[in-house]
Parts: C-alpha cells; sequence; structure tokens
C-alpha cells in the first residue's frame, strides 16, 4: 500500500471499512464507538471513517489495523504467519545447493536491497505548509476517556535522530496537546526516542530536531510501533515490509527527513531540559497511566495533504486495535527469537497480557533447568526485559489455546519448585510495580516433569484416546444422528 488512503480504499472495497456520516464529537464520542466496534466479533469489528467531526472539515480514521486481517493487509501479506516465514527466509544463513535454492535466496537478499528509502524534492504531506503561525487546532485530536489529562495524538511516527552519530529512530509515542503549540512528548526511558533526548542533554543541553509524521505507508505506521533492536533503522524495515523502499522528503524547518505520503507532519524540537506535567491518560493497561514530567515538543511547522485524513487509534482495556500491532511484532520477532534460541517451537503474547504481562512459549526440553534458562535468555532480550510473567510449556501445547495454557499452568506446577521470581526492569506503565519502572518477574515452568527433572514421584500419563477409535467415530459419527 502507498498511502493511508490507499489502504482505506482497500478496506472499503473488502467489506472491511464502514463511513460514518452523521455529526459525532472528538471528545469520548468516536473513542467509545471505537472501543465497542474493536470488541464486536467478527464482520462487525471494521475500520472506521468518520466523515462529519464536530468543528472540522478533517475526516478521522480509526481501528484502520483492529484485526488480523487488515493487520495482514497493513503488510502485504494474507496472514500473519507469512511475515514469520519471510523473515526465517532473511535469516537463513545456509548455503543453498540446487541453482534454483540459489536463486530464491538471492531474491531474498534483493528484497533488503531494495527497502532502502527514497528521497524525493517534491511530497503529497507538503502540499500545503504552515510555517509563520503553525498550529494545531485544526486537527481533531481525541480525548479518548474522560479522565485523560487532555487531548492525545495517539498514532504517530516520531522521529528523532541521534546527536553523535545521525542515526535514525521511528517511534509511536502518545502525545498530548498542551495548546495549540506544544505536546507532551511521552518517550519512555527504555525507547529510542528517550535515548536521543539523552544523548543531546550530555552534548550541552542542544536542542534536538524533531518531526511527527501522520498516515503514510502502513507499514511505516507499523514500523514506528515495533519494537526494532538498536541500529536497525525503521524506515529501512518499512521499506523490506512493503518490498520497496519508503519515500522520504526533507522537512521546511529542520533537516530531519519524513515520509514523504504522510497525510501531517509536525515539525519542532523538545529541549532536553525542559519537563511539563504529562497525563493521567487511559492506557492499553485498562487503567489510567498516572501524571508524570515528561520533555516538551515545540511546533515549528505543520505541513499537510491539501484535504488530509486524521489517522487514530484508541487504547484501553483489551482488547483494542493495539492488540494486533503487537500479534504482527509477535510473528516477525519469532524466527530472531528461534535463530538465538533453537528450542522455542512458538510464542503467544495474548491480549489480556497486554504484550509485557505475559509471554507464553513452548520449548523441545531437553536437560535440567532448560524451562529456566529460556525464561533468562527471554528476559535477556531487547524489549523482553519488560516482560512480567513468562510461562513456558512443553513442544505439543498450543500457545494460542489459553484454555489448554491454563490447565497445562496449573496442572502440571508445583509452586515451590516451578515458580521463578526474581527482579528487574519494568514497563513505565505497569502501576503494579514495587516502583516505578522496577519490580518483580514471575517464570512458570509449565513442562511436564520427568526423570530429567527428578521429581519425587512417577509423572503420569496424560489420557489419550487411541488412534483406531477416533477414527473409528470419525468415520461413523453421520451415523450417530449427532
Amino acid at each position: 500500500m502507498r498511502d493511508l488512503r490507499e489502504f482505506a480504499a482497500h478496506l472499503e472495497r473488502a467489506g472491511r471499512l464502514r463511513r460514518v456520516g452523521v455529526p459525532v464529537s472528538r471528545d469520548l464520542e468516536i473513542a467509545e464507538i471505537a472501543d465497542r466496534v474493536s470488541k464486536s466479533a467478527g464482520e462487525r469489528n471494521v475500520a472506521l471513517l468518520f466523515e462529519r467531526v464536530d468543528g472540522f472539515d478533517m475526516p478521522v480514521l480509526v481501528n484502520a489495523f483492529g484485526a488480523a486481517d487488515r493487520m495482514a493487509a497493513a503488510l502485504g501479506v494474507t496472514r500473519l504467519d507469512e511475515l514469520a516465514e519471510r523473515v526465517a527466509k532473511l535469516l537463513d544463513l545456509r548455503m543453498p545447493g540446487t541453482f534454483a535454492e540459489k536463486l530464491a535466496k538471492l531474491g531474498t537478499l534483493f528484497d533488503v536491497v531494495r527497502a532502502g528509502p527514497r528521497r524525493v524534492t517534491q511530497a503529497p504531506c507538503q502540499e500545503v505548509v504552515e510555517t509563520q503561525h503553525p498550529s494545531l487546532a485544526a486537527l481533531p485530536v481525541l480525548r479518548c476517556w474522560p479522565g485523560d489529562g487532555g487531548r492525545y495524538i495517539t498514532l504517530p511516527g516520531v522521529f528523532t535522530r541521534d546527536p553523535r552519530t545521525g542515526a535514525r529512530n521511528v517511534g509511536m509515542y502518545r502525545l498530548q496537546v498542551f495548546d495549540d503549540r506544544t505536546l507532551g512528548m511521552h518517550w519512555q526511558t527504555h525507547k529510542g526516542g528517550a535515548e536521543h533526548e539523552r544523548v543531546a542533554l550530555e552534548a550541552a543541553g542542544q536542542r534536538m530536531p524533531v518531526a511527527i509524521a501522520l498516515g503514510g505507508d502502513p507499514a511505516m505506521i507499523y514500523a514506528a510501533s515495533a519494537p526494532l533492536p538498536p541500529g536497525v533503522d525503521e524506515v529501512v524495515f518499512a521499506g523490506w515490509l512493503r518490498g520497496q523502499g519508503v519515500e522520504l522528503v526533507r522537512c521546511v524547518t529542520n533537516d530531519l527527513d519524513v515520509p514523504a505520503q504522510a497525510e501531517i507532519v509536525l515539525e519542532g524540537w523538545v529541549d532536553p531540559r525542559e519537563r511539563r506535567l504529562e497525563g493521567p491518560f487511559g492506557d492499553h493497561t485498562g487503567y489510567y497511566s498516572l501524571a508524570r514530567e515528561y520533555p516538551v515538543f515545540h511546533l515549528t511547522a505543520v505541513t499537510r495533504r491539501a484535504r488530509p485524513i486524521y489517522p487514530t487509534t484508541i487504547v484501553g482495556r483489551p482488547p483494542q486495535e493495539d492488540y494486533w500491532l503487537g500479534k504482527a511484532t509477535e510473528r516477525l520477532f519469532l524466527p530472531i527469537i528461534r535463530m538465538m534460541l533453537p528450542e522455542v517451537v512458538d510464542m503467544n503474547m495474548p491480549a489480556e497480557g497486554i504484550f509485557h504481562n505475559l509471554v507464553i512459549v513452548s520449548i523441545r526440553k531437553r536437560y535440567p533447568g532448560h524451562a529456566r534458562k529460556v525464561m533468562s535468555a527471554l528476559w535477556g532480550l531487547g524489549l523482553m526485559m519488560l516482560a512480567k510473567t513468562i510461562v513456558v510449556v512443553s513442544e505439543h501445547v498450543n500457545v494460542h489455546d489459553l484454555s489448554e495454557v491454563a490447565w497445562r499452568a496449573t496442572g502440571n506446577i508445583d509452586p515451590k519448585r516451578d515458580l521463578v521470581l526474581l527482579e528487574g526492569p519494568m514497563d513505565d506503565l505497569d502501576h503494579a510495580a514495587l516502583r516505578h519502572r522496577f519490580g518483580g518477574k514471575l517464570g512458570v515452568d509449565a513442562t511436564e516433569k520427568g526423570p530429567l527433572d527428578d521429581v519425587g514421584q512417577p509423572w503420569p500419563e496424560e489420557i489419550r484416546m487411541s488412534e483406531e477409535i477416533r477414527a473409528l467415530v470419525a468415520r461413523r459419527w453421520k451415523d450417530y444422528g449427532l
């Protein structure tokens, strides 16, 4: 998909987008509608395009990524597991054997070569340029929940650059509207934008340029949300996902590059010495995150399309749209985890666990303490360090069947033997942590125990019907009249 409107048109043709033509308010009403739709089953869960927002000329698009099929379409695949297959091919370091295999490998490498960004001098996102008196007032920024500290931009790509190396980072951080010229910049301490700010502070506290892109290629929007390893450029990653480089254009008031196909771009700067109280905010935890001091973004320009669409998302008690952004990340990163931990079979970060609260992983268990080794390794991998609970099950367990996982995780453990408690870094939004950003973690070894584990009694055999009887009943099922 080239841009957000092409994606919206695709969803509409597929019957996965509904237009809302009656007037609606940006204050709470859109959020309540989107919350109900995102929690609806099947065909009722659709993307929403609000065409008449009270007081604004700009339509609002929400829940565009809010289901498996829409998330897959955004990334150019028919199902999310195809992402894992693409990554696995890229990571396959074995020398191909046949000529056909060599050609296939060459094609995979060409995909990486084509992923680099392409710079342009004219762009849709700069059809209208406001630098004399730039203002946020024309944007239909939503107030999502009654207790929110204000209105929030919730689906941005925030572009920053390392002041020392020039390396780019693109993150998705909520932005509270303080007034028509300033925003609260909620980049959390573990994120790339916050690291760039720390470097800027060390460099005599110099201001750092920031650009905020709204809309654009769906792959680029997703890439901003992905917890990529340090040094991996989100723009290149988005180019690899979409099969060709993202078009970038230089900002008009700073020297950052932004997606040319964006709907709206906010240009400005952050002073690393300046802080302001930001929040509270109704977050994906299902609770209001507390008000805390965060940096302030100062607006220097608004550039946009002549008739832009305002993209947004609602977060709150799961499931919500952000769950599917996280599910895409889970599928993409599974082959990377398997490369480092080949014993891993599958992984699930269910909606109820809001990404970091619960990670379920199945493994091929081969030696004593194997489940604990996997827990420790996962806690040491990038932002997996924020995982609060890791449940390890055996390879034959379906990690996506929460009923089965609950059965195994309660029946296969002795709390004294199989629970691992430790302390470490926690997510900024974890309200139950011992203290802000630091708290306890739980590992659960829910694998079957046997001679490897030196248990004090024999492990019983699991109940299973014989294959002969299963086949017999399958053949005769219609005969039973059931």
